[in-house]
């Protein structure tokens, strides 16, 4: 049952991220924040009017790399230390001034992209010829070219940085620091209620009543914020449509998707061809669920319950820690030596308290190791979203070793690939430590409860509401509480059908995710998960081969684009093949749970 939830202050050394890795002090941080401005107003002063030459733009873009390095650390320090406590009023106040001064620092080196930008193409070729590190950064400035405006309006827009990245932060405040939920009643007990209470615990709570009783009280306390969220989303899109438009884009989702350097069509294919073929596989597994657990109805509630709630004992820490050491030792020595030092020195915030961020992440700062925020409640689930989380610490480490800070930037569009991998190989684990029809269950319904129902399920609708949104705000539209709620109705409603009942507060559901403040970033689960469906069965029929190959890719960073990276792994993503490929995977894993719950006399 949940537990009532602790400030900061309470929480045990050794359930938190060890911040004083990446600066011993908050006095640190802000030295070289200070250092970051005079290196920015250095290379200003110097280059400014100057880049009509290979070798000063060479000269210029090293110069920047260093500035680069050190901001990037300071902003994740700011960051990451807010992350845990959006309730610690100083934390907010140094984000924020952390926020202002980036701003500040990005407005004097913004000539240089528009300076470069002006020089031919001949001058950019020498000058990543004179040094390669640059070269990515050089490539991109290529694409851009088209889009970038004068110096002067350059200058403003970096200045407005921390302006256009308030819709987000009016979002978590909101979230994390003004939302406080009152307990609910059940019977005659009393239970208490939070953000990551309800998304971590209740949404799995094995007691019907309890279940639907915290759902809508949840969503009851969602509705007090549903115009305030309402507003800061519209404001970001709105933000992120007038951007395009200046840069003479013919619509916003060019603008969002040219940094991930992947077409309109996989984009819209992704969508289109899961929302069709992908949903009538999980209504079956939606009807399994009401079938085992003898629902009266199975309600949008109930979505999150386990198959076999009893089979899965709590994990503790350790246990956690044993399984994925155990599930991803076929990533080979170097690789496990990673987890150990992430495990054993404290790259991970594993406690709940008020205020912390829900869900989980991992922040990956150049020259730093890896930070994974959690939130743990000792289930089988949470031990996937550590092994998620360091894939992407994982993939991280390798890429930053070997990159420049330039072409670390990979494509969302296959950076939750090496992620969600690491799921898949968790499982496959899991699958050969035994031969019990029962453990099977377990672990396949694991994978699609949690694994693909994450990816291919919450994230997708995330997505294909979200490409609504953009598409009614591309058109000069704005958008209301209520037209996003409808929005989101029809969604699910599309997706799911007759076989779950859409309770009052799912429409409530776009109130909830970060990810629709970080561009066409929600789609980009399911196609990091396709990439890493296909390369795991390489995996597992080829074994070291396949897994060299993997970490070449990762190593690559950002100088492969989305369909480099596929190829290189062993799949193609030109046509719909692999994710029709992984729907029926995924199919088949369903009808297989079916066979093993009628085996077992559960339905």
């Amino acid at each position: 049952m949940a537990k009532k939830l602790v400030t900061r202050k309470e929480v045990p050394v050794e359930l938190t991220w060890k911040l004083e890795d990446l600066y011993p002090t908050e006095e640190a941080m802000l030295a070289d924040l200070d250092k970051a401005l005079l290196a920015a107003k250095s290379i200003e002063e110097t280059y400014h009017g100057k880049l009509n030459n290979a070798k000063a733009v060479a000269a210029c873009l090293s110069d920047v790399q260093k500035a680069y390095e050190i901001i990037v650390l300071v902003e994740n320090y700011a960051e990451l230390a807010q992350s845990v406590d959006y309730q610690d009023q100083h934390l907010q106040e140094l984000a924020g001034m952390v926020g202002l001064k980036s701003a500040q620092f990005r407005a004097c080196l913004s000539f240089v992209e528009v300076e470069i930008g002006q020089c031919t193409n001949e001058v950019l070729e020498a000058a990543a010829k004179l040094e390669p590190r640059n070269a990515g950064f050089l490539k991109n400035i290529l694409l851009n070219k088209p889009h970038l405006l004068s110096p002067e309006t350059e200058k403003a827009l970096a200045s407005l940085g921390q302006t256009f990245g308030a819709p987000y932060e009016i979002y978590n405040v909101a979230k994390l620091g003004d939302m406080t939920f009152p307990d609910f009643q059940v019977g005659e007990k009393t239970y208490p209620l939070g953000y990551s209470l309800f998304e971590d615990d209740y949404e799995y709570e094995e007691n019907t009543e309890i279940r639907r009783a915290a759902f809508a009280a949840f969503s009851k306390k969602l509705t007090d914020y549903v115009n305030t969220t309402a507003t800061a989303y519209n404001a970001h899109l709105q933000t992120e449509k007038t951007l395009a438009t200046l840069r003479n884009y013919p619509d916003v989702y060019s603008y969002l998707l040219q940094d991930q350097k992947v077409s309109r069509e996989l984009y819209h294919r992704q969508i289109d061809v899961i929302m069709k073929e992908l949903a009538p596989h999980m209504r079956r597994y939606a009807e399994l669920i009401g079938r085992v657990h003898h629902l009266d109805k199975m309600t949008y509630a109930d979505l999150k319950l386990p198959l076999d709630p009893h089979f899965s004992p709590e994990v503790t820490l350790e246990d956690a820690k044993e399984y994925v050491l155990k599930g991803l030792s076929v990533m080979g020595e170097e690789y496990g030596t990673m987890l150990k030092e992430a495990l054993e020195n404290r790259w991970v915030d594993f406690a709940q308290n008020l205020g912390k961020s829900t869900g989980g992440f991992c922040a990956s700062p150049y020259g730093s190791h890896s930070y994974i925020l959690l939130n743990w409640n000792g289930r089988m689930s949470d031990v996937f979203t550590l092994a998620h989380e360091l894939g992407h610490a994982g993939h991280f480490k390798l890429c930053n070793e070997a990159q420049s800070l330039f072409d670390t930037d990979v494509s969302t569009y296959f950076v939750e690939a090496p992620s969600t991998m690491n799921e898949i190989l968790m499982s496959k684990y899991l699958l050969k430590t035994s031969k019990d029809k029962r453990f099977r269950r377990w672990v396949l319904a694991n994978m699609i409860g949690n694994t693909y129902y994450h990816n291919f399920v919450t994230h997708l609708l995330e997505a294909a509401y979200q490409r609504e949104a953009y598409k009614i705000v591309d058109q000069g539209g704005s958008l209301q509480a209520d037209v996003l709620s409808e929005i989101m109705k029809s969604v699910l409603e599309s997706f799911w059908g007759d076989a779950v009942e859409l309770t009052e507060g799912a429409e409530l559901t776009w109130m909830r995710q970060p990810h629709y403040y970080m561009g066409l970033y929600s789609y980009t689960y399911s196609a990091g998960l396709t990439i890493a469906t296909l390369v795991a069965d390489r995996i597992e029929k080829e074994g070291q081969t396949a897994v060299e190959d993997w970490k070449k890719v990762l190593t690559a960073g950002g100088t492969l684009e989305p369909v480099e990276f596929a190829l290189k792994a062993g799949v193609d993503i030109t046509t719909d093949d692999a994710l029709k490929k992984t729907i029926q995977i995924i199919g088949g894993m369903i009808d297989e749970l079916w066979t093993l719950s009628e085996e077992l006399g559960e339905v």
